[in-house]
């Protein structure tokens, strides 16, 4: 098995404030693998794949996007009778995500579909950054539901309570409470993930505060590695 002793995984629930803080890591020169990014570039490169699967409203014509014009143009799996590729359609998130936060099924399609590719991405990433031989962080929001991360043996969690978490996704995503804490629910539970932490990054402040936990992190794990 695969071995990353210089990587520390930093995960948490949606809300919870992970990209903030791989924010301050970077900005104190760590190199950060983000596997949101890694995803979206993913989603991208599949959506052809997407099209079959979920129906071709789901994709969008990138030239469509470049104008401005509608995000859910809908069109047929061919253009002037040729078929479409990967360089001239992407996904339309946003539409995508309505479908499968409302339908285990349909987000059990999707991630068979991508999480395969995700997974060898980020750890092409991280054995290029293990051979630097310096510390490095991985953001990866489900790590614990995902169960395909086994080789990363240290885990940070950044914590938030529940009910500030939905207020978040509330404001970020722009739900109403239902909406919001229904996409919350869908991932294991916040206290849980703080249990089955090696390292703790209270969020449950302001930007000073979590300026502070995240100095206390780093100072905890430069003591524990």
């Amino acid at each position: 098995m695969l071995k990353f002793k210089h990587a520390v995984v930093i995960t948490g629930s949606i809300g919870s404030g992970k990209s903030a803080v791989c924010e301050l890591l970077a900005g104190r020169g760590f190199e950060i693998i983000d596997a949101d990014k890694i995803s979206h570039c993913v989603l991208d490169r599949c959506a052809v794949q997407v099209a079959e699967i979920f129906g071709a409203q789901y994709v969008v014509q990138k030239e469509a996007q470049a104008k401005n014009l509608s995000s859910h143009a809908e069109f047929s799996t061919s253009v002037d009778g040729e078929n479409l590729t990967d360089s001239c359609v992407s996904v339309d998130r946003k539409k995508l995500g309505e479908l499968v936060f409302k339908n285990p099924t349909e987000l059990a399609k999707l991630e068979a579909l991508l999480h395969p590719k995700i997974t060898a991405e980020i750890l092409s990433q991280a054995q290029a950054l293990e051979a630097k031989g310096k510390l490095y962080f991985i953001d990866i929001p489900l790590f614990f539901e995902g169960k395909r991360y086994e080789f990363f043996d240290k885990v940070a969690v950044v914590y938030a309570p529940k009910d500030t978490l939905i207020v978040r996704v509330m404001k970020r995503n722009e739900l109403d409470r239902a909406a919001a804490k229904h996409r919350v629910e869908l991932q294991t539970d916040i206290e849980q993930k703080r249990a089955m932490a090696d390292f703790v990054i209270d969020n449950s402040g302001d930007l000073a505060a979590l300026k502070a936990a995240v100095e206390r992190f780093l100072k905890e794990l430069k003591d524990k590695i």
